[in-house]
């Protein structure tokens, strides 16, 4: 038997009976969501204790610490949307807002500059980078990725594309504005942040089976996870000294694009971007260390010996 209550009002919600000891968190919020169809699966989070941890839609029934009668706390995590679909959201905005820029179209510059093409080299190369950059997320989220968890709460993808699409209108207006002006050391200086650019931003797809996890699962759909080591493949080997190269490489790509273009709204969305990043890296490295007690010593979070 498992009763089910409100974790906040303690208020009874849904009591099911003869439940098979075998019966996993899944199937419980499977046969929840038919008594109460407003919270479907992805929406639901169950928990032993009403300001617990979410128990994992795998976890066993008769592997928890409950009787005969279990008690489970819910949660509504609010309306839900696909990951796929966030990220691909988040990502094909920048990549179309900034051609708007590039090609100049009415609006934006003034009559005088509708749809004109910059003299400066760099500029053109600035629009060649972003484009590959953000066309390489887009196809690395439909063919590379897999995410742990379906979905996330809506309310994200408002958030996540003011972010993406506000930094991209911000860059892209003075990169490709009439008066921009290319970086102060010249051709070098666009050689050498263009050389970083290349050698770091094409690596994400071959850091880890996903990108996304450097931690990651044995096998497609499988739950068991392995850390990774690095292989023959070069693009692996910040493996030794980093717990999250996908956020390291992501981190240089950006300071490349930083140097190429001079161009203080990309040195500021680099900055945030990292500062975020590194959170997120020293959230996971503590996860890992938790999760595997063999996990390599050497490693830090995001940038080797330091963070």
């Amino acid at each position: 038997e498992v009763e089910i209550l409100d974790a906040r009002t303690r208020d009874k919600l849904c009591f099911l009976d003869k439940v098979e000891p075998q019966a996993t968190v899944a199937d419980i919020k499977n046969l929840f969501s038919k008594a109460h169809p407003q919270w479907y699966p992805a929406r639901q989070s169950l928990r032993l204790d009403p300001k617990g941890r979410s128990l994992k839609d795998e976890d066993v029934l008769q592997s928890l610490p409950v009787g005969t009668t279990a008690t489970l706390y819910f949660r509504d995590l609010g309306a839900q949307i696909s990951w796929v679909t966030v990220f691909l959201t988040e990502y094909a905005g920048p990549l179309l807002i900034y051609l708007l820029f590039y090609f100049r179209v009415p609006f934006l510059y003034g009559p005088r500059y509708d749809f004109t093409a910059s003299r400066h080299r760099v500029v053109h190369l600035a629009c060649c980078c972003h484009s590959f950059h953000y066309v390489k997320r887009l196809l690395e989220t439909l063919f590379v990725h897999r995410f742990s968890h379906g979905t996330m709460p809506l309310r994200n993808i408002f958030k996540n594309c003011t972010y993406y699409w506000g930094f991209a209108a911000w860059m892209a207006y003075y990169i490709n504005h009439p008066l921009y002006t290319p970086p102060a050391y010249g051709d070098e200086q666009v050689k050498l942040a263009l050389a970083v650019f290349l050698v770091v931003s094409p690596c994400l797809p071959w850091v880890s089976p996903c990108p996304m996890s450097p931690v990651s699962p044995v096998s497609p759909g499988s739950k068991t996870r392995k850390i990774p080591y690095p292989t023959r493949n070069p693009f692996t080997w910040l493996f030794l000294l980093v717990s999250c190269p996908n956020y390291t490489y992501e981190v240089g790509s950006w300071i490349g694009f930083t140097i190429m273009t001079q161009c203080l709204p990309v040195a500021l969305f680099s900055l945030v971007g990292f500062v975020q990043m590194a959170i997120w890296a020293q959230g996971k490295h503590r996860s890992y260390l938790r999760e595997f007690r063999d996990y390599p010593a050497l490693r830090s979070p995001i940038i080797p010996f330091l963070l």
